[in-house]
């Protein structure tokens, strides 16, 4: 019986990662160096040494600052992200999943701050029972560590809960942990390929929570 449901945060709630290629995609596009794409889309939902910054200034035939970059990008993606709302259906699951006395987590390979803040700004902070972020484990996803502390501190079994996410990094930690996982991906996250799943949304006012869970509960 499904008892629990638990939501990723970045590319999932709130479509950072879709605003975060558009400024990094025009960055780019301004100094004429290729985004490498692929290279990046395999560091979304979890943490690795890569970076763009790093990157651009390496390929670039002019002197530029990764400082600055990281700097005046910083403040574009910051503003931008204050005028977001959260994706579709995502408020609706949420007060759905109260009503059907769900309890609700959150598992994130972002930190603490930056996860509770934009839940706060988006007035969806207090529908969460328990919210684990990179601050509460040593390895992020793909490690199953944030959705095994999540189960736990909601007080449930993995096979009483599902994850909700939109990468693939998120789907193998789900997995891992002995979730079920629906995926719905991003505009980036969708040139994922993702293998293992148990179901994907293009949004989630596809169908409704109730569905899913009634469409899970029946095959077991």
């Amino acid at each position: 019986m499904i008892k629990g449901i638990i939501f990723d945060f970045d590319g999932l709630i709130l479509d950072t990662e879709s605003h975060q290629y558009e400024l990094f995609q025009h960055l780019f596009e301004e100094h004429n160096v290729e985004l490498p794409f692929e290279k990046w889309l395999a560091c979304i939902g979890t943490k690795t040494d890569f970076s763009l910054f790093s990157y651009l200034t390496e390929q670039s035939i002019n002197k530029l600052s990764e400082k600055q970059l990281r700097s005046d990008f910083h403040q574009l993606f910051v503003t931008g992200l204050a005028e977001m709302e959260a994706r579709e259906g995502v408020r609706e699951y949420l007060k759905e999943a109260k009503e059907l006395g769900l309890s609700i987590g959150l598992a994130s390979s972002s930190d603490r701050k930056w996860v509770r803040g934009h839940l706060s700004n988006l007035g969806l902070l207090d529908y969460f029972d328990c919210i684990l972020t990179s601050d509460d484990v040593e390895y992020v996803k793909p490690s199953p560590e944030l959705y095994t502390k999540a189960v736990n501190c909601l007080g449930l079994k993995p096979d009483e809960c599902i994850a909700f996410e939109d990468s693939v990094n998120g789907m193998t930690a789900a997995k891992a942990a002995g979730l079920t996982c629906f995926i719905v991906p991003n505009f980036v996250t969708s040139h994922m390929t993702f293998n293992g799943m148990d179901g994907r949304l293009s949004s989630m006012n596809e169908k409704r929570l109730s569905e899913i869970i009634e469409t899970v509960q029946g095959i077991r």
